[in-house]
C-alpha cells in the first residue's frame, strides 16, 4: 500500500502544507469498525511524520463526522486478550492525534457519537458545523470511553459537566458544545470547510517548532495525567467488553 493509502480513510496534501484526513466510510455515516480505527492511526502517524506537513484538518465525508461504533461490524471480544487488543488500537488513534506533532483542526459535521466525539474532542482547534450534534452513549450500554476523555473533557468543561455528559449520556447540539467550551467555534454547515482551510493555514504560517512545543507543553500541562488517563480507560473498557451483562446491552441497543 503507498504511502498516505488508507482502505477506509482519506489523506490529502493541499495548499500551503495543509492535510486533510477524511473519514471515508458515508454509507455508514462513519462509523467505526476495526479498520477504521486502524486507518486512522496509520494516517496520523503518517501525518506527523511527514516534512511536508504542516498542520491537519480531521472530517468526516457525508452526512457525518463519525456516528461512534458501527453495530452492524460490531464483532464482541471473547478474551482478555482480544479485548485488550482491540482497545489499544482505539487508544493508538487518540495518541496520534492528541499527542503527534502536528496541530489538528477539527471539522466537526453531522453526528459525533461515542468515539467520534471523543476524536473531536482529541482536535486541538474542533469547529463544530451548526447542525453537528454529539453525545456519549457507552455507560447506558455497559460499556467505558476511551480518547483520554476522563482527562481531557473534566479539563475543558469541569468536572460536574463531564460527569453529567459521560454518566447521563444526553445529546448536545454545536451551539450547546460552543458554550461549554467543546466547540472552539460553530459555523455554518456551508462554511465549515472554509474556516477549517482557514485556521490551518494561518497555523501553517506559524513556525513549525514553536508551534510543535507549544501543543506538547500546553497538553502536558493543562492535562498531566493524559497517559495513566488512556491506560485506566483502556483497563475499564477491557472489563466492561467481558461483562455479560454488556454483551446483551450492545446486542439490544
Amino acid at each position: 500500500m503507498s504511502h498516505f493509502s488508507y482502505d477506509t480513510v482519506l489523506s490529502q496534501l493541499g495548499a500551503k502544507g495543509v492535510r486533510t484526513i477524511t473519514l471515508n466510510r458515508p454509507e455508514r455515516l462513519n462509523a467505526m469498525n476495526r479498520q477504521l480505527v486502524v486507518d486512522v492511526a496509520r494516517a496520523f502517524e503518517d501525518a506527523n511524520a511527514d516534512p511536508a506537513t504542516k498542520a491537519i484538518i480531521f472530517t468526516g465525508a457525508g452526512k457525518a463526522f463519525c456516528a461512534g461504533d458501527d453495530r452492524k461490524a460490531h464483532t464482541h471480544p471473547e478474551t482478555e486478550e482480544e479485548a485488550r487488543e482491540i482497545v489499544h488500537a482505539i487508544q493508538r488513534a487518540t495518541h496520534a492525534i492528541t499527542l503527534g506533532a502536528k496541530p489538528v483542526v477539527g471539522a466537526i459535521n453531522g453526528w459525533a457519537v461515542g468515539g467520534g466525539l471523543e476524536w473531536a474532542i482529541n482536535c486541538d482547534f474542533p469547529i463544530w458545523a451548526e447542525s453537528a450534534k454529539g453525545f456519549f452513549p457507552e455507560v447506558s450500554l455497559n460499556l467505558f470511553v476511551t480518547g483520554a476523555v476522563t482527562s481531557l473533557l473534566p479539563a475543558l468543561v469541569g468536572l460536574n459537566k463531564a460527569r453529567e455528559m459521560l454518566i447521563f449520556g444526553d445529546r448536545y447540539s454545536a451551539q450547546e458544545m460552543g458554550e461549554i467550551g467543546l466547540a472552539w467555534k460553530v459555523v455554518d454547515d456551508a462554511a465549515l470547510i472554509a474556516v477549517a482551510v482557514q485556521t490551518a493555514e494561518r497555523l501553517a504560517d506559524l513556525p513549525v517548532l514553536s508551534v510543535r512545543a507549544m501543543k506538547r507543553v500546553l497538553n502536558h500541562a493543562a492535562v498531566p495525567d493524559l497517559h495513566r488517563a488512556l491506560q485506566l480507560e483502556t483497563d475499564a473498557t477491557v472489563a466492561g467488553f467481558l461483562d455479560p451483562e454488556t454483551t446483551r446491552r450492545v446486542t439490544e441497543f
